[in-house]
């Protein structure tokens, strides 16, 4: 397969908003790819490159040979010479890889030149998300997309599920099983306007409602005397924290995967800022000083699997009774099941006044949907947030000159790309200021005098009052008031918020104000 077919498909996948097209498109595409470049096939059609990262970014491309003028490369000969690159190091290995490189691109046509530069600093712009990719996949191999999502929620790895998929069909994809000590995806929850709103969305009589707290999300994998500890992001934080690892090799079960949040907790209970969570969980330093200065206290709300049983397929109460057989109490996330209005605002109330986010109202009903955002879950604050991505910053005035200032806010649009729903600097203190204006310039992909425009990867959690109708921007809504709270470099750009949340948002509050008149 040349890889010019993977560029030019990529090319038609950004020139067209239609999700179905993209999906036909990809699907034609890795329908004449062999089994032994269906891995590389599918990695570099959903944006990424097989290796991952291979340690060549901007400056290493910065002077490439004139193109080719005619497509030769093959998709199998891109990815062993990729796989060489990132496997050379030691004295000389600079000159070595640019070596290779220089030949990589000598061979490459100019479409293939700028689709191997987007794959390579990690900015191909076409809109195929995973979720696409994974529709693409299930067509091409004609496999059903659940099937498809299925199997990449417990592997984890599209590239891998891919291949799996076009070479050896749906028996193959039947073959991943959850494994204890690979993580999967975490479910999650979608933010309902107000507590009214997600009893009236969950859809059950009775539902349950837990407190959220203002932690890290953490996934712990207990195999006899083997625990690891993995974050949302599916990372390996085992060794940062002692403390955890220590709680659940005391619990009453010989094999588990468990579903909670990590938090530090001052000497009365109550929580410390997420930005000292977040640094003390995100912290190489010394474990045990670390752990004596900001102790780090852990908390479950679902068990996955049990001493050879995976739960994901039960209803949540059976999951949560054999959760309680395993887990001491203090361990626990406060719940309360309840079908009184009453009841639930006041559960609410306490979570607030116990210094945590809110809560989160799930179906006792509903099976663990790994990766997945549904109505089983719908989280609920006591005020409005959304996780947007910034898009681009303008650089600040008076006592803010020299520093990237005014934020570009972007929510996901679910068949690609990013809708600004407006801009905010407000919120930011000066160590936030500093710290954005390092991290922005290192994702800057152009420079301006006013303007810098970034990758669209650093994940910003905004306090607004309100979404109105906007002219000025291309969703036709605006944040009122919008002001930064925290950064979210615990979430990928992929879970950010959705531009269809804030037309719910929009939506809801305009026919509240309508009734009301």
């Amino acid at each position: 397969m040349l890889f010019a077919e993977i560029a030019r498909t990529s090319a038609a996948v950004a020139a067209t908003s239609s999700r179905r097209a993209k999906i036909d498109l990809i699907a034609a595409c890795l329908g004449t790819a062999e089994a032994d470049e269906a891995e590389a096939a599918v990695a570099y059609l959903a944006g990424m490159l097989r290796q991952r990262q291979i340690g060549v970014g901007w400056a290493s491309l910065r002077e490439i040979p004139a193109p080719a003028g005619t497509a030769s490369l093959t998709v199998a000969e891109v990815d062993a010479l990729l796989e060489t690159v990132g496997g050379t190091s030691g004295p000389g290995s600079k000159a070595r890889r640019a070596a290779l490189l220089g030949d990589l691109f000598a061979r490459a046509t100019a479409q293939e030149q700028d689709y191997l530069r987007g794959l390579l600093t990690g900015e191909v712009r076409q809109g195929a998300l995973a979720g696409i990719a994974a529709d693409a996949i299930g067509k091409a191999a004609g496999i059903p997309v659940g099937e498809v999502r299925r199997a990449l929620l417990l592997r984890g790895d599209l590239r891998v599920v891919g291949a799996v998929a076009l070479t050896e069909g749906a028996d193959g994809l039947a073959a991943f099983r959850l494994e204890v000590g690979r993580p999967l995806a975490p479910m999650l929850a979608q933010p309902a306007t107000d507590l009214t709103d997600a009893l009236a969305k969950v859809r059950v009589p009775v539902p349950a409602l837990e407190w959220k707290l203002d932690g890290i999300r953490v996934q712990v994998h207990k195999s006899g005397d083997r625990i690891g500890v993995y974050t949302r992001s599916l990372d390996d934080v085992t060794a940062r924290l002692p403390e955890i690892v220590e709680a659940v090799a005391r619990f009453p079960v010989s094999e588990v995967v468990l579903d909670g949040e990590a938090i530090v907790l001052r000497p009365d209970r109550t929580p410390e800022p997420f930005g000292v969570t977040a640094s003390r969980t995100g912290s190489r330093g010394d474990a045990d000083t670390l752990r004596a200065e900001l102790p780090v206290t852990v908390f479950f709300f679902d068990v996955l699997h049990v001493d050879g049983t995976d739960l994901l397929d039960e209803p949540a109460e059976t999951r949560w009774a054999a959760l309680r057989e395993r887990v001491p109490e203090r361990f626990l996330v406060p719940r309360t099941v309840t079908g009184s209005a009453d009841e639930a605002a006041a559960f609410f109330e306490s979570a607030i006044a116990a210094g945590h986010e809110g809560v989160v109202v799930k179906s006792p009903a509903s099976p663990y949907d790994a990766g997945r955002r549904g109505a089983a879950w719908l989280k609920v604050k006591p005020r409005h947030t959304l996780d947007l991505v910034v898009l681009a910053v303008e650089w600040g005035h008076g006592r803010r000159r020299g520093r990237l200032s005014n934020l570009h806010l972007g929510a996901r649009d679910p068949d690609g790309g990013w809708v600004m729903l407006g801009k905010t600097f407000k919120g930011l203190t000066d160590e936030m200021l500093a710290w954005q204006t390092e991290r922005l310039l290192a994702l800057a992909t152009e420079r301006g005098d006013w303007v810098v425009h970034v990758r669209p990867e650093l994940v910003v959690e905004i306090a607004f009052d309100g979404v109105q109708h906007s002219t000025r921007y291309p969703g036709g809504m605006a944040l009122r008031f919008a002001r930064v709270l925290r950064y979210r470099e615990d979430k990928p750009a992929t879970e950010a918020d959705t531009v269809d949340t804030v037309r719910a948002i929009y939506t809801a509050a305009h026919a509240s104000a309508a009734a009301d008149e």
